[in-house]
Order: C-alpha cells, then structure tokens, then sequence
C-alpha cells in the first residue's frame, strides 16, 4: 500500500553523544524497505555519537514539522541525563505526538520525555523502572515490564532491546506485519534460523 505517509521520510534525532547501536536495525531495515531516513540535529552542525562517529545532520530542530514526517526517532545519549540541552526534541516529541505523527525513544530518551509528561497516560517502558522514577514524573503506574512497548503512537524501549525497538517501528509503520515481523525479530534477536525461510519467501530479505 503507496500512502502519503510512506512517502515521507523518517527522522532521526542526532545530537552529541547518541548511542550508536540502539536505531541502527530501525534504520537500516527502513531504508532496506524503501523508506527515506533524514537526521535532524540541534543546529545543521556536525555531531559526534558515543561511538566518535561524526554526524552532518540533513537539517536542523526548528525546522522539522511533525506533517513533514512519518516518525520521529530519538536515541538515547548522556547529554538526557546531563541538563537540558535536549529538552528542544522531547517538546518536538509532544508536537509530533499532537499532531498523530507516532514518535520512538530509546533508552535516555525515554527519560527525555517523562520529564517532558509524555509517558504520564501511556503504557511504556525504559532501562528500569526507577530510571524513570527519579524524573519525578506521575506515569509510574503505567510502566510495563517488558523489552518494548508501544503505546498511542509512541514506542519506548530499554537500551539492551534495539533489536525489539525496531521491531516495533517496523510494525507501526506497516514495514512488515503478521508473521513475517515475528520472524525477523526471531532472526535477529534470537539467532533463530528457521525464520529466514519466511523472509525469504516473503521477500523480506
């Protein structure tokens, strides 16, 4: 199915200090499927991840509109826990969410938008429970136990689960469904061989 919504891209958070392993399935496997991926950094200015990859975002914070995208995706960075100077994505993550374009945060993130009172009324989860308790924020009775959750539009994950993150947005974007979705995450979470012959008969591969 040729949406409009699968004819924009998807937007990646960039910014200092972003932990380089927690979107690279998301992504790769997005852009395997024909989706366009543009990385939104603070400024136009290079970035550089944990992992001293320099990044040169496509474009800058205040010029992403949640009706230009399909999904915004934040990573998880020490620059979460370390002051405000992401606070600019989790007001975007609330603009996106607003206006019904879905959002995904892993690790730090998840942290990013409880301070912001995003995960106040929705079922989600993180690294563990008191990580996000100690924002002070008042969704604490809707914390989930569990490698990944998705919740009206908004998907949370711990930073052991990119593998499960992924999963998630492959499925809220429609990328794949049913059991073909399950097999990929069998495949490569569980090293699950089986699961390659429905890939392949699917195409997915």
């Amino acid at each position: 199915m040729n949406t409009t919504a699968d004819r924009k891209p998807v937007h990646l958070a960039v910014y200092d200090t972003l932990a380089d392993w927690e979107t690279g399935h998301a992504t790769a496997q997005l852009a395997r499927a024909g989706r366009e991926i543009r990385t939104v950094g603070p400024a136009t200015a290079p970035v550089r991840s944990t992992g001293g990859l320099r990044i040169q975002p496509d474009l800058a914070l205040p010029d992403l509109r949640p009706e230009d995208s399909a999904l915004l995706i934040l990573p998880g960075a020490d620059l979460w826990d370390t002051g405000d100077d992401l606070a600019p994505f989790a007001r975007t993550a609330r603009a996106f969410l607003d206006a019904g374009v879905p959002v995904a945060a892993i690790c730090g993130a998840t942290a990013g938008l409880a301070r912001e009172g995003l995960l106040d009324d929705r079922a989600h989860t993180s690294a563990v429970s008191f990580y996000l308790a100690a924002t002070g924020y008042a969704g604490a009775g809707r914390y989930v136990e569990a490698d990944a959750v998705t919740d009206r539009g908004l998907v949370t994950a711990g930073p052991t689960e990119p593998v499960a993150f992924a999963r998630e947005i492959l499925g809220l974007l429609g990328v794949y469904e049913g059991e073909v979705l399950d097999a990929w995450y069998r495949l490569f979470h569980d090293s699950d061989t089986a699961a390659y012959g429905v890939l392949e008969k699917a195409g997915a591969l």
